[in-house]
């Protein structure tokens, strides 16, 4: 026991100096319980089969998706309307939306869902994501508190108070209070939760998390946004979409065949296939670079540059469709878009080899299967018939190709040097198209955790959502979608689970809570249910809140019926101490799942989460009497 405890104090302090990885101290304390075989190797690694673990993977992949196909954009961007310009108000708006989701999903599912819409919502504002992530996680929390199906502690002391019936009413035969725990019977606990952590959590985030709003923001306005670069180089300026119908001359014909460039002075950025005006969930565009043997298709869309005069006689010989232009589009997803093919600049070296070369000469078709769309010669800006233009020291060109072909550049020549990050841009780009499907999906999986009657695991439900993401198209590749997976939080939480066993296996939790219940239950019944809050609260940051909760309920109960007191008010203060855990990352899963994406150290939930456990906890010390009285 004595070990055991050592090893949980060394963790503590290795998280709060935070100078070694959270997920490498955990690891560390995992391997020294099996070193001093306190754990078997099966009890050792059973966090990396536990099934919060497993959902937590599959979280983040459908959280990934959610923010991958622009959905999170869409759902925040109506949000926003709410918000206007106050971020006090948007900061209310996540807390309320948040913890209403929370009352009736699962506090994991609840922060994997709102979390790229809070980021998205957040990047819309122009502020940091860090401001609103950790209120995110323990808004979840504070939501779950509503109802009885809010968070398994919740659930626990319910089945408690049903299962020792028989024991109160003969420690207590006038006893009147509570039988069973309804659905809303949580409500105005949660509630009050809820009112108390926005009054903390408003000033104390903006205070210790908003210094993190400006922090490498100055390096990524370095990189010039593809938006910039279209309207840099003004290639939507002369764009034209033709569409090819089935009566079209054109039909069947290669792009060498048409020779347009020579013929109408136009030149093709690229061939868009199922871009159609119906769009129904399972729709799927295809961009295609445009290479001379290049067989077009009736419905194919075809992006043409150059004098609109010029494309009217192309329409015209070739039967071909027109589409209107909409100049007042910003989102470039009826004009250029960035799915499958991107744009970037590229500088020529001094001793390169294209230099004095024209454009057609150094075939950068075929050398690297990209196209020259532009030249930036000091401030003069090249665009349109450059063919023929030669090249000169310190150009830089406006390249166009496939994402991988413009990031293979960088590796295959001295030639020239890529600016910015090609694919880290790819990842940037959102495949809209596919919103409606990730909507669909994110809906069933929802639906089926909520309905009692779909008899499917949480734990399959979203094993089978982020598999549907993949299979579906909402990552760009598979490889997409395993970045998004935070292993730090997995690995954190998945080792420090065992120590909660290791805690009850060596008798080191049942001891702490027992000396400190005993020690100050003679003090009446409101230092007892403080010492029930704040024992439950102490043992969930270093296990899980279930398993706290399994733990303190029955001594919670024992010790109000040693009393004389009614239990309900000391079973809501070990589910409240359980849930409403604040001060640690791995306490709970949701504060893991923000840890990342904020940024956070151990410190920062010290500094936000410590003040807010313990308000909350001395205001349910004296609200729980009044809602649930002792007598």
């Amino acid at each position: 026991m004595l070990i055991t405890i050592i090893l949980l104090i060394l963790s503590a302090i290795f998280f709060v100096h935070g100078r070694i990885r959270s997920d490498i101290v955990a690891l560390c304390a995992l391997v020294a319980l099996l070193v001093f075989q306190i754990l078997t190797p099966e009890e050792a690694l059973s966090g990396f089969s536990n099934s919060i673990v497993i959902m937590m993977v599959g979280l983040f992949i459908v959280g990934g998706a959610i923010f991958q196909t622009g959905l999170a954009k869409v759902i925040s961007s109506k949000l926003l309307k709410l918000a206007g310009n106050s971020e006090t108000r948007l900061f209310l708006l996540v807390m309320l939306v948040t913890s209403g989701i929370g009352a009736f999903v699962s506090n994991t599912g609840t922060v994997a869902l709102m979390l790229p819409i809070v980021v998205s919502m957040a990047m819309s504002f122009n502020s940091n994501p860090s401001r609103l992530l950790m209120p995110l996680a323990f808004a979840s929390s504070m939501g779950g508190m509503m109802t009885l199906i809010g968070t398994p502690p919740n659930m626990i002391i319910g089945q408690t108070l049903t299962a020792s019936l028989p024991e109160i009413y003969k420690v207590l035969p006038a006893y009147t209070g509570l039988t069973d725990l309804k659905f809303f019977t949580f409500f105005p606990v949660g509630i009050v939760a809820i009112v108390v952590g926005i009054a903390v959590l408003l000033p104390l985030s903006k205070i210790f998390l908003s210094r993190k709003e400006n922090e490498g923001r100055s390096k990524a306005n370095q990189r010039k946004s593809l938006s910039q670069l279209v309207k840099e180089y003004g290639l939507s300026n002369n764009l034209a979409r033709i569409k090819i119908n089935s009566s079209s001359y054109i039909h069947g014909k290669t792009i060498v065949e048409l020779d347009i460039r020579k013929k109408y002075n136009l030149n093709i950025l690229e061939v868009r296939r199922g871009d159609t005006p119906q769009r129904g969930i399972f729709r799927n565009i295809e961009q295609k670079f445009v290479y001379g043997e290049t067989v077009l298709q009736d419905n194919d869309l075809l992006f043409v540059t150059g004098e609109m005069v010029n494309v009217q006689e192309f329409v015209r010989d070739y039967s071909l469709e027109l589409l209107e232009r909409d100049d007042k589009r910003t989102d470039f997803s009826h004009s250029l878009a960035f799915y499958d093919l991107g744009i970037a600049e590229i500088v020529l070296m001094p001793t390169s080899r294209f230099i004095n070369h024209t454009i057609k000469e150094s075939d950068f078709r075929d050398k690297y299967h990209i196209s020259v769309l532009g030249i930036q010669r000091k401030k003069e800006y090249l665009r349109g018939d450059i063919a023929d233009e030669k090249i000169h020291s310190a150009d830089v060109l406006l390249v166009q190709g496939t994402w991988e072909s413009i990031a293979r550049l960088s590796q295959e020549s001295d030639d020239f040097v890529v600016l910015g990050q090609p694919l880290d841009e790819a990842a940037k780009v959102t495949l809209d198209y596919k919103a409606p499907l990730a909507a669909a999906i994110m809906i069933l999986m929802i639906l089926t955790m909520v309905l009692d009657f779909i008899p499917v695991a949480p734990v399959t439900a979203v094993l089978i959502a982020s598999l549907l993401m993949i299979l579906t198209g909402c990552f760009r590749n598979v490889e997409a979608a395993y970045k998004t997976i935070n292993w730090e939080s997995i690995i954190l939480i998945a080792a420090m689970m065992p120590m909660s066993l290791a805690l009850e296996k060596t008798g080191a939790s049942h001891w702490i809570s027992n000396s400190l219940v005993d020690s100050i239950g003679g003090y009446g019944p409101y230092a007892l249910l403080a010492g029930i809050y704040f024992t439950t609260s102490l043992l969930t940051m270093f296990i899980s809140n279930t398993a706290t909760a399994v733990l303190m309920a029955p001594i919670a109960l024992q010790s109000a019926l040693s009393l004389g007191v009614s239990p309900v008010p000391y079973l809501f203060a070990v589910t409240l101490g359980a849930s409403m855990c604040f001060a640690s990352p791995f306490s709970t899963p949701p504060n893991a799942l923000v840890m990342s994406a904020g940024q956070y150290t151990f410190m920062d939930y010290i500094k936000v989460g410590l003040p807010l456990q313990i308000v909350m906890g001395i205001v349910m010390i004296f609200v729980l009497p009044l809602l649930f009285p002792f007598n």
